[in-house]
């Protein structure tokens, strides 16, 4: 599939795509064979809503194990993502995954989008380490969709302010989206549904569809 820089919205993939609260506890329960214990609904980092102590040593490499294919191609889609990634496409634009995630498991990952049936043209995996910038600001820069959007505001830094970056604010308890982090967003949405509704509604010129470059 071709893709077409003025078309392309560009969207992370954990916590916008997928739920990786939920495949967080999955993996517990594979290495430990319990259930974790559901402590607070609405934290932003996995171990903090499940309650999961800091490991070490033996344990700790037990849990590193699961993260595995298994893990990285099964995470569930959140709720609502998967007809708003539909609904983008109606409206004539081209999808792209752009994931901070070893590039070992982007066949997982990939292969994951694809069984949950979304709609994306293209998945890219990029560093996870934040200098001065966005590990993906590289490739947003030079590939400028009109839009990106995420839910982990340094993940915005360095990226062009010709590119409309949305913030998904989710999970307020210990979440690293307040403050100034916030002053990178060009708007914030509680999900990606809420994104497409309003970029559809309030923000965005659509694309002419079939329209040459």
């Amino acid at each position: 599939m071709s893709i077409r820089s003025s078309n392309i919205i560009a969207l992370d993939c954990d916590g916008v795509l997928l739920d990786n609260a939920v495949a967080y506890a999955i993996a517990w329960i594979r290495a430990f064979g319990e259930q974790p214990t559901l402590q607070e609904p609405q934290a932003y980092w996995p171990m903090d809503r499940w309650g999961i102590p800091r490991l070490s040593g033996q344990q700790l490499d037990q849990f590193r194990s699961v993260f595995d294919e298994e893990f990285w191609s099964t995470i569930p889609a959140i709720d609502g993502a998967l007809e708003s990634c539909h609904h983008l496409v109606h409206l004539g634009y081209e999808l792209v995954c752009v994931t901070a995630l070893d590039e070992r498991n982007l066949n997982a990952r990939t292969r994951n989008l694809r069984d949950l049936s979304f709609p994306v043209a293209e998945v890219i995996a990029t560093d996870n380490q934040i200098s001065h910038k966005s590990p993906k600001a590289a490739w947003l820069n030079r590939r400028k969709p009109v839009a990106f959007v995420d839910d982990f505001a340094p993940y915005l830094i360095g990226v062009s302010d010709e590119i409309h970056k949305a913030l998904i604010v989710r999970d307020p308890v210990g979440s690293p989206n307040v403050g100034d982090a916030l002053k990178q967003a060009d708007s914030t949405h509680r999900d990606l549904k809420q994104f497409v509704e309003d970029w559809d509604t309030t923000m965005c010129l659509r694309p002419c569809r079939g329209r040459s470059q």
